[in-house]
């Protein structure tokens, strides 16, 4: 089969195979286990590896040589269709390095107007045999204007791609504050970050925030949306930042069919589907023990529900879709493209496969 191989499909698998054989086992045993202390010592380290990541891109499927291309969605040019989604870098650490590793986007965060130390340890668990992870980090950040130093301190300014791709920021409701005030709340972390995000996306849909999904329902999306667009025309008038708002796939067809609708009427400029989901099917036998742990699910198990609510979703609407959610394989993404979304995020997937899936993504055709 090796020899059937173009060049590039078997660099490819070479890299898979090295990450899982080499990288990964490394990587899942490492400070005895602990899935958030090698995460951050991940972050950490591609935080101080910047130049010498961008010298992997030709061998990544880099910018310039994603299969698909330059991408325009929401008025943004993207040099390549898979980015990274929200979650894997909420703190922006890494914000430099991800161009070189071929993503052709980056989605920092979530953070939120105020720091916050997020839930109590241990929040963070790997179902390896069903290639998923169920977190409930609960928003730990900084705070949005940590981010927003950080991020002026690189020179990031939105629509200049000083880090080589268009970065994306994701913002929630700090947990402290009460649903009532929660348009303020998300309206001070816009305010502080617009400048430095090619779009904002709004996190209403995280499972590990009490109440935060009641944000995705009616009047409080509304109220919510409506404030957010108004905001973002204000502090640029003319060409405001692309809001963006992210939905979890355990919401009813008839409650997304609402929520699609105040998006559009309040000029919400593309939707995120989808964040972790509360479920546990797909958790294989060896993985039940952590069927009761309280959190989002990601990975495998959420690949089919993704990606029928992206299709659902474009079926019902002209704004354009990133999809996310169980994206394991280059044919996941396909699948995903496939059902309308126009770009892709990676989260659980790189973690279990490394680089090679995202230069897999950038090579489809």
């Amino acid at each position: 089969m090796a020899a059937l191989m173009g060049p590039r499909e078997a660099l490819n698998r070479a890299l898979l195979t090295g990450y899982r054989s080499a990288v990964r086992p490394m990587l899942f045993t490492a400070h005895g286990g602990d899935a958030e202390k090698i995460h951050e010592d991940m972050i950490d380290a591609l935080g101080r590896i910047p130049v010498a990541s961008r010298h992997l891109a030709p061998v990544l499927g880099g910018r310039g040589l994603a299969g698909r291309g330059e991408t325009e969605v929401a008025g943004i040019s993207f040099p390549g269709r898979v980015g990274l989604a929200a979650g894997l870098d909420k703190q922006g650490t890494a914000a430099r390095a991800w161009a070189g590793l071929g993503f052709g986007f980056a989605e920092l965060g979530t953070v939120t107007a105020q720091a916050q130390p997020g839930n109590p340890k241990p929040r963070v668990f790997r179902a390896r045999t069903s290639q998923a992870v169920i977190n409930r980090m609960g928003f730990n950040n900084s705070g949005a204007a940590a981010l927003a130093d950080r991020l002026a301190g690189w020179g990031v300014e939105r629509g200049n791609r000083a880090l080589g791709i268009p970065l994306g920021i994701s913002i929630g409701k700090t947990k402290v504050t009460p649903l009532e005030h929660a348009v303020e709340d998300y309206l001070t972390s816009l305010r502080l970050l617009a400048r430095h995000a090619d779009y904002v996306a709004v996190n209403i849909s995280s499972p590990n925030t009490p109440g935060l999904r009641q944000l995705q329902d009616g009047e409080h999306l509304r109220e919510l949306t409506s404030a957010l667009v108004a905001e973002a025309e204000r502090l640029d008038p003319g060409r405001p930042v692309p809001i963006f708002v992210k939905f979890a796939p355990d919401l009813t067809d008839d409650a997304l069919d609402e929520a699609i609708g105040i998006c559009e009427q309040n000029g919400v400029s593309g939707l995120i589907a989808t964040n972790t989901t509360l479920q546990r099917d797909g958790l294989a036998p060896a993985d039940q023990h952590l069927a009761a742990e309280a959190g989002g699910l990601s990975g495998a198990p959420l690949t089919v529900r993704s990606r029928e609510m992206v299709r659902h979703i474009t079926r019902h609407t002209d704004l354009p879709v990133i999809g996310v959610g169980g994206i394991m394989t280059p044919a996941d993404a396909q699948a995903m493209f496939d059902a309308g979304a126009s770009l892709v995020q990676l989260y659980t997937g790189f973690i279990y496969n490394g680089p090679a899936l995202v230069s897999g993504i950038n090579a489809l055709r």
